[in-house]
């Protein structure tokens, strides 16, 4: 991708920019079968940026209709795993080449900073869907010996119909997630993005089909949970959802699917990481630089966001010093400005649970921080001494918001760490590799990582432990196995077989 621009040269792309405002079910873009519509707002203006189609459950049977029967038909099902490469291939140019359109799209109605979406959301949702792509024709199958009168094969074949349900925080890369691996194992897919975040996924499935997408393949239904997702976790021709969101939400899939057809559901929710930071630590600046992106990177509005920070008393000086001064670098602003780390909260609503954590008792000693700017955005904010039975150490506060325990010991850390109905990534930070063994085997979470912080990658699952996850895992092959249902076929070879058959 070219060099940033300037917040002039983005305000005149999204000055410019064709919004898509209708729902894509069959290859087309269609209104809602009500005609209604709901407002999709930029968060760091309150502008209205378009009325999109507030679908219901009438567009959900078209949409599931129209997916069943493009499954059925074979049309992407039945296609070589080679000719759905291709496609997925071309798709991925398609996004490339309308990459800026998309980045400004996706900063001006979630609030994200422009920085954000064109250096790491536009890269890594190419990234996810042609290592999916070219994972393709690259996953074999299994052959069981049983004996030498048998012969027993293991299969994979597709779901069938996929309900794909979104989060607002990462809207275009949870798409490429999520459809990445469901496509490339042939089904045919029922989008519903988050309320707030419509408009990127609605313009990717658009790309989709003059990538070669059949029609009815790829299917974006926007609206309301009660309204779309609702009806889509309770439809009786849907095989499979997978849902990344509060665990809230995820609770409510899971009924939906037991008063219905039982069908598979994948759940990847929420989190209250833990960053431990112990007294051996050689690099207090570099460990410090982590904490700071873990914490506040796309406005603390990241499952995975280290918001917990648990350090030793014998380095805790030393690390907050270099901490406060790292923070300090993260402006809060015009998301469309490339300068500024901190763009927007999603909406007033979140803005406002946000807020109440910040004139919260237990918070105990703010360091840094605590304040609002005009509209709808919290600066960076670091609070100390924090109990861990506080709401600022047990709730996910999702917001750019950092609290602080101190400990003594590794022993006492990892009970700090794992007190919480969470478990969905963890960070520890120590010099000695046997003592970052033993917490990383300790921590109980999907994904630790030791001196830094991150996810993995596209080649590592990720997913959480208790409150945080359920079903299965998103990236890496493992994620193929939420959208294909294995199947048996056992042989008999025997001659004793044959003769009965003569």
């Amino acid at each position: 991708m070219s060099d940033l621009l300037t917040r002039d040269e983005y305000a005149a792309i999204a000055d410019g920019l064709s919004l898509p405002t209708q729902a894509y079910i069959d290859g087309a873009y269609r209104p809602a079968v009500s005609g209604e519509t709901f407002k999709t707002v930029n968060p760091a203006t309150g502008a209205v940026l378009a009325e999109i189609a507030a679908c219901g459950a009438e567009d959900v049977d078209l949409a599931v209709s129209k997916a069943r029967e493009a499954f059925a038909d074979g049309r992407w099902s039945k296609r070589s795993p080679a000719e759905r490469k291709d496609v997925l291939i071309r798709l991925c140019k398609l996004i490339t080449r309308s990459a800026r359109e998309l980045a400004v799209m996706e900063s001006i109605e979630s609030g994200k900073t422009i920085l954000d979406c064109e250096t790491v959301d536009i890269p890594e949702t190419v990234h996810c869907l042609k290592w999916h792509a070219e994972a393709i024709d690259k996953i074999y199958d299994q052959v069981s010996p049983p004996s030498d009168d048998h012969l027993a094969l293991i299969v994979r074949e597709p779901v069938g119909v996929a309900g794909l349900v979104l989060p607002w925080n990462f809207p275009m890369l949870m798409l490429a997630w999520k459809i990445g691996p469901a496509l490339a194992a042939g089904n045919s897919v029922i989008v519903k993005p988050a309320e707030e975040t419509s408009l990127t996924a609605l313009r990717i499935a658009e790309l989709a089909s003059e990538a070669g997408m059949p029609r009815g393949v790829f299917n974006v239904v926007p609206g309301g949970g009660e309204a779309v997702g609702e009806p889509l976790g309770r439809h009786m021709d849907v095989d499979m959802i997978s849902f990344t969101g509060s665990t809230e939400t995820g609770r409510r899939f899971l009924r939906y699917a037991a008063d219905s057809n039982l069908k598979e559901v994948v759940l990847e929710m929420g989190g209250k990481n833990p960053c431990i930071v112990l007294d051996d630590v050689d690099n207090v600046d570099r460990v410090a630089a982590h904490i700071v992106n873990g914490a506040f990177w796309n406005m603390g509005e990241n499952c995975s966001a280290t918001s917990r920070l648990i350090v030793h008393s014998d380095v805790k000086d030393a690390l907050l010093e270099r901490v406060l001064a790292h923070a300090r670098e993260w402006t809060t602003g015009d998301p469309l400005d490339p300068s500024h780390r901190i763009g927007a909260l999603i909406s007033k609503a979140h803005f406002d649970k946000v807020h109440s954590y910040l004139s919260d008792p237990d918070a105990a000693e703010s360091l840094m921080g605590g304040e609002t700017r005009d509209g709808i955005f919290v600066e960076p904010t670091i609070i100390d001494l924090v109990s861990p039975d506080s709401r600022l150490a047990r709730d996910e506060i999702f917001g750019p918001v950092l609290s602080v325990t101190t400990v003594g010991s590794l022993d006492e850390a990892l009970a700090v760490a794992n007190d919480t109905g969470y478990g969905l990534t963890a960070s520890i930070f120590t010099a000695n590799g046997k003592r970052a063994l033993r917490g990383a085997r300790a921590l109980q979470a999907g994904t630790v990582t030791v001196n830094c912080f991150g996810e993995g990658d596209i080649t590592t699952p990720f997913g959480g432990y208790k409150r945080s996850g359920f079903g299965g895992r998103d990236n890496a092959l493992q994620a193929h196995d939420q959208y294909t249902n294995l199947k048996t076929i056992w042989i008999d070879l025997s001659d004793d077989h044959d003769e009965a058959v003569d």
